[in-house]
């Protein structure tokens, strides 16, 4: 059994939404070990009480509980089956948590090759952006084993208040790629109300008093579209990051013939952002396609 007696966490990414997560497992009393690719984004953690790593291979070593929430599935395979990876310099019984937002497939990867060296590996996308990490409400899909995740449930609870076992390796990832074509087609439609309400010469405020509490209602419409009024555009989660979510979930979609008008409009449009140079900002930032 995990206990904080017998647990020491190794966490690698400390962006957005990582350093929230991150903390909340030093405020429950966890050893924690931290890597990051820029060390100054880190720093704060380390002065909250945790260590320094300065490689993957580091952390392999040191913890027996290690999760990850980094960019890209290029990035997640180094991270744990490059040379200086976690699965490549793991230890046996070691649990390996991704919460990045990832392939299916690098999922059913990562969990072969660590169950080939007693390793536990689980995928475990979340949702909920800046605010739910802040304030340890995110929705945490996971895929994987029964028994790793029961082990490391108490864990996962430190971070989120939706947790849910979906099925077997990669089954986190396909309920992320759900998540996302969701979120996708509302987005414009969240956005295209605000420039409507506008247009119409109402006030957008007013109007989301009443809308939000009605059928449209949705956590986007909640708390992005105050933002987007606010000309708030701070990212709690990246334009790129969505693009490359979108990406997987079109490329998924088409290896089962599924045809996917809503989410395929929500991607170019974002491309173009992107392309205009916004990929840093929210995802609420599909406002400035209009504006």
């Amino acid at each position: 059994m995990l206990t904080k007696e017998n647990t020491v966490i190794g966490f690698i990414g400390t962006g957005v939404m990582g350093k929230s997560m991150a903390g909340h497992l030093l405020k429950a009393g966890y050893p924690l070990y931290v890597f990051t690719r820029t060390k100054e984004k880190a720093q704060e953690l380390v002065n909250q009480g945790a260590k320094w790593a300065n490689t993957p291979k580091e952390i392999a070593q040191k913890a027996n509980v290690i999760i990850t929430i980094i960019g890209f599935p290029s990035d997640v395979e180094e991270v744990y089956l490059g040379e200086n990876g976690l699965v490549t310099n793991g230890r046996k019984d070691t649990y390996l948590i991704d919460m990045t937002t990832s392939t299916p497939s690098l999922a059913g990867k990562i969990y072969e090759e660590a169950s080939k060296k007693g390793m536990y590996a689980l995928d475990a996308p979340v949702s909920g952006g800046d605010i739910g990490a802040r304030e340890a409400k995110l929705a945490i899909m996971v895929g994987g084993d029964q028994e790793a995740y029961q082990k490391v449930e108490p864990i996962l609870n430190t971070l989120g208040s939706n947790i849910i076992l979906q099925g077997k390796a990669g089954a986190g990832q396909h309920t992320k790629m759900c998540n996302q074509i969701t979120i996708a087609s509302n987005m414009i439609g969240v956005i295209e109300a605000i420039v409507y309400a506008e247009k119409a010469g109402l006030d957008p405020d007013s109007v989301l008093q009443t809308i939000t509490t009605g059928a449209a209602g949705s956590w986007s419409l909640s708390n992005l579209a105050p933002r987007v009024i606010n000309e708030d555009f701070e990212p709690g989660f990246m334009i790129k990051h969505f693009i490359k979510d979108m990406g997987i979930a079109l490329e998924e979609a088409e290896k089962m013939g599924l045809e996917m008008p809503g989410l395929s409009l929500a991607h170019s449009l974002y491309k173009k952002l992107q392309a205009t140079g916004y990929g840093d900002l929210g995802t609420q930032a599909l406002y400035k396609y209009w504006d």
